[in-house]
């Protein structure tokens, strides 16, 4: 049925032995997704991000990762989408946020520089109805500041949401909580109702960033995200700079920030405190 759908509508599709095959190692991760939060399987790394002109880190993207004893590593593009089928993105995404609003809270106790701290969100929770009072709640415990929490969203819940996801979008804000739509791009754009959306930053998608170097078109729709931002106010990021010369075109082009491992790889916490006191240290 999911194979189906995927394909779009009034579409069949047989079932094989590869699907079966397939269904069964998804039924025996889930199982294992199912235990993986209690057996403190989980952990984050963290990607800086930078500021263009300056390269100084401004913030860091939270990005779960899962090792589990059985399998090891599981991708994210695998236990993502099934955790969000389940319904166990609802407390495994507020382990996330609350996990990484304490250590960005820690290190600035610890006296490292004031940064935000990027987490991403699913449209599972924002439709949850106490998302909003949930994600103050945990900045209250963990005693970090609103303005040092992002959240991201991705752009087909922005510009697609319905009035109540709008809604949820503004008692964030009101928290003074920030705002990302991320992988900026992908989809289609109502450009009437971006500039209606309380956000703060898009965020421009990895695919377009790889084609700067040998596609004039990816380099034309960078700059025009790039210029659609400045326009509305926003800041812009560019995600997955990997080379000297993607760097160069976006700095070139005044995009704000960058994120990629031209810069940093997403590292894990004790490693991010490493670069942080080198930094405060210069």
């Amino acid at each position: 049925m999911y194979s189906a759908k995927e394909k779009g509508k009034n579409q069949f599709v047989l079932c094989s032995m590869n699907m079966k095959d397939e269904t069964q190692e998804k039924i025996m991760i889930t199982n294992y997704l199912y235990r993986a939060l209690e057996r403190n399987e989980f952990l984050i790394h963290y990607q800086p991000q930078v500021n263009s002109i300056t390269k100084e880190i401004i913030g860091v993207e939270a990005l779960l990762r899962w090792n589990n004893p059985e399998l090891g590593m599981i991708s994210p593009a695998v236990f993502i989408p099934l955790a969000e089928q389940t319904g166990l993105i609802n407390a495994i995404g507020e382990w996330v946020l609350r996990t990484a609003c304490e250590k960005n809270k820690m290190w600035q106790d610890m006296g490292l520089p004031l940064i935000r701290i990027a987490v991403n969100v699913s449209v599972n929770q924002f439709r949850n109805m106490g998302f909003s009072n949930q994600v103050g709640r945990i900045l209250i415990e963990t005693g970090l500041e609103s303005r040092y929490l992002e959240l991201e969203i991705t752009e087909s819940v922005a510009i697609t949401g319905d009035k109540f996801i709008i809604d949820v979008m503004n008692k964030l804000k009101s928290l003074g909580i920030s705002i990302s739509i991320d992988d900026f791009g992908t989809e289609y754009s109502s450009l009437s109702r971006l500039r209606t959306l309380p956000i703060d930053r898009l965020k421009i998608d990895m695919q377009f960033i790889n084609g700067i170097e040998t596609n004039e078109k990816d380099k034309a729709i960078a700059k025009v995200i790039i210029n659609l931002a400045k326009n509305l106010g926003l800041v812009v990021i560019a995600e997955g700079v990997e080379t000297e010369i993607q760097y160069d075109f976006l700095k070139e082009n005044s995009c704000d920030e960058i994120q990629g491992y031209y810069f940093y790889r997403p590292q894990p916490d004790y490693e991010i405190e490493k670069i942080l006191k080198r930094n405060n240290n210069n």
